[in-house]
């Protein structure tokens, strides 16, 4: 389950009755949309079916009954946040868009590159200060997935930027090799991998180019600077 303080109100008033549930925010609308698929425990904050969630009334179970075919919260929660309406306050809203927005500037950041200066990432402080140039406002009851699209398209007047993903191969010698790859795997896609007759191990692997800086300083940590890395290609 999730605080009380996390959650929003969904509410269905239907054959005379009002249903409200407390649910995540971002969970409701993927419920809105058929798109969740995870468990709805972890996503309320009450398991129950309220009348009126200030007050803590709940429905008669006729009421629930009639409308639902069952008196089962769980199987009620979800009906009521997919037909109904997600109520929020003007601070939820605000602190969902803050939460949305930084977000926003994460994706953009680990994915997108500077075309005009060696395919270079965009610092984070950059990717802000042109969206708030651009007068961009995060939509708070969509998900950040769905406004990274509109969020280019109100960049690129304004700073050169593509998403693109890169190819690096790297080199750690024998004694790293062994702890170092196996982080390096799980950094993005592995293209090719191949162990050296010295113990040394090469591996070509591929993520999105936004996150260059990072792997360099995951590499070098992970080599005390000894890392030999070469960039192979970049994929469109």
């Amino acid at each position: 389950m999730i605080s009380l303080d996390q959650a929003v109100i969904a509410r269905l008033e239907k054959s005379g009755s009002r249903f409200e549930v407390l649910v995540d925010p971002d969970a409701a609308l993927l419920i809105s949309s058929g798109d969740f698929d995870g468990n709805i425990e972890d996503v309320i904050a009450a398991q129950d079916v309220f009348e009126d969630v200030s007050r803590g009334d709940r429905p008669a179970e006729e009421n629930l009954i009639k409308v639902f075919n069952t008196t089962d919260p769980l199987a009620i929660i979800p009906e009521v946040i997919r037909l109904g309406d997600i109520q929020i306050t003007a601070e939820q809203r605000r602190e969902m868009q803050a939460q949305k927005h930084r977000k926003l500037i994460t994706i953009i950041t680990r994915n997108a590159i500077n075309p005009q200066m060696n395919n270079a990432p965009h610092p984070p402080a950059r990717i802000e200060a042109a969206l708030d140039q651009a007068g961009f406002r995060v939509d708070p009851l969509k998900p950040v997935e769905n406004q990274v699209g509109d969020a280019l398209d109100a960049l690129r007047p304004l700073i050169p930027i593509r998403f693109e993903e890169i190819s690096i191969a790297v080199r750690f010698p024998s004694v790293h090799a062994g702890k170092a790859q196996a982080q390096i795997r799980a950094f993005g896609t592995l293209e090719k991998e191949e162990w050296q007759n010295d113990g040394s191990w090469i591996g070509v692997v591929r993520f999105p180019a936004g996150m260059q800086d990072e792997f360099y300083n995951l590499a070098n940590g992970l080599s005390q600077g000894e890392a030999e890395t070469r960039i192979i290609k970049n994929k469109n």
